[in-house]
C-alpha cells in the first residue's frame, strides 16, 4: 500500500523551504522592488505631467493673447489702409470732376459759339432764303 518514507519526506520539505528562500530572495524581492520603483516613477510622472499641463496652459492663454493682439493689429493696419485708399480715390475723383467740368464748360462755350456763328451764318443768308422762297411759290 502506501509506504511513508520519513527520510524522503523531511528531504522534500528541506528542498521545498530551500527553493523557497531561494525564489524569495533572486525572484520575488526584486520583482516587488521593481513593481515599487515602477509606481513611484509612475507617481513622479504624474507630477510632473501636472505641472507642465498648469504651465502649458499659461502658454497657451499668452499665444490667445498674442494672436488676439496681432488680429486687432492687423485690423488697424488694412482699417488705414483702406482709409488711404479711399482717400486717394476721392483726391483722384475730385480731380476728374474738375477736369471733366472744364472739358464741359469749354465744351460749352464752343457750343455757344458755333450757335452764335450759325445764327449769324443763317441771318446773312435770310434774303437768299427770301428769294429761294418767292422764286418757288411764284412757280405754283
Amino acid at each position: 500500500m502506501l509506504d511513508i518514507h520519513l527520510p524522503l519526506m523531511l528531504f522534500v520539505l528541506a528542498l521545498f523551504l530551500t527553493l523557497l528562500v531561494l525564489l524569495n530572495t533572486m525572484l520575488f524581492q526584486p520583482l516587488v522592488r521593481f513593481m515599487d520603483d515602477r509606481d513611484h516613477s509612475i507617481a513622479k510622472d504624474l507630477e510632473a505631467a501636472k505641472g507642465l499641463s498648469g504651465n502649458s496652459n499659461e502658454l497657451n492663454a499668452k499665444a490667445d493673447d498674442i494672436i488676439s493682439a496681432a488680429k486687432n493689429e492687423a485690423a488697424g493696419i488694412r482699417q488705414k489702409a483702406m482709409d488711404d485708399e479711399k482717400t486717394r480715390a476721392a483726391a483722384k475723383i475730385e480731380t476728374k470732376q474738375n477736369e471733366l467740368e472744364v472739358e464741359y464748360n469749354t465744351f460749352l462755350d464752343r457750343l455757344n459759339s458755333d450757335k452764335e456763328n450759325l445764327k449769324n451764318s443763317l441771318l446773312s443768308q435770310m434774303p437768299l432764303f427770301k428769294e429761294s422762297l418767292k422764286a418757288k411759290f411764284s412757280k405754283f
